[in-house]
């Protein structure tokens, strides 16, 4: 399949923070995780599929984030598979028990110190809580960003001004609107078409 790099075990620990491998390691070997490297996808960052008909548990996260994100999303992914091993479809996918395991395998990895302190403090105030995207947590996105790769044309939408115009990733030009709540009003040039866009949704500013 396009886009999709297989690595041998070792060769995670490129894209984990320091002093997490052997960790991460254990749980992969323990529930006989098959893990795949993506290239970006522009829906998800990463997807759990459970074992079915003798194949193992297949998880795969992206491979374009940096370190800590890359660990949070791929602790949220396990936790998927620790929630099916214990319940199976018996409870929704981002229910109380999801959240329950996700915020203990986050609550394990925070008191390891293998995060920088504002990602710290951003994770610790969703364990008890987690939301059932990174993407929805607003506060630990704006800390993420600081550790990924300079982007000098990616702005956050709410770094633009109300009128300003901008390109999204499939090349659909919007104008910033009204802030509505948690969400900006935004027409797109072209159909006049009104969506609403998170503030830390990245755009290329026109």
């Amino acid at each position: 399949m396009a886009g999709i790099e297989e690595h041998p075990m070792q060769a995670l620990n490129a894209y984990l923070p320091p002093h997490t491998f052997e960790n991460v390691a254990a749980y992969l070997h323990r529930h006989k995780v098959h893990l795949t490297v993506t290239r970006e996808r522009r829906s998800v960052l990463g997807d759990y599929r459970n074992a079915v008909h003798g194949k193992n548990h297949r998880i795969s996260v992206n491979g374009n984030l940096n370190k800590f994100a890359f660990l949070i999303t791929l602790l949220h992914e396990l936790a998927h598979l620790l929630t099916y091993e214990k319940y199976g479809h018996r409870v929704n996918s981002h229910g109380k028990e999801w959240k329950q395991i996700y915020g203990n395998m986050l609550a394990d990895f925070v008191s390891r110190k293998v995060f920088p302190a504002d990602i710290e403090k951003e994770l610790r105030q969703s364990l008890s809580n987690p939301a059932a995207s990174s993407c929805a947590e607003e506060g630990l996105i704006r800390v993420l960003r600081n550790y990924d790769e300079a982007k000098s044309d990616v702005n956050f939408l709410e770094q633009l001004p109300k009128g300003a115009f901008f390109k999204i990733k499939d090349g659909r030009i919007f104008e910033k609107g009204d802030r509505l709540r948690k969400r900006f009003r935004c027409k797109e040039k072209t159909t006049g078409l009104v969506y609403l866009f998170s503030p830390v949704y990245e755009v290329k500013p026109l």
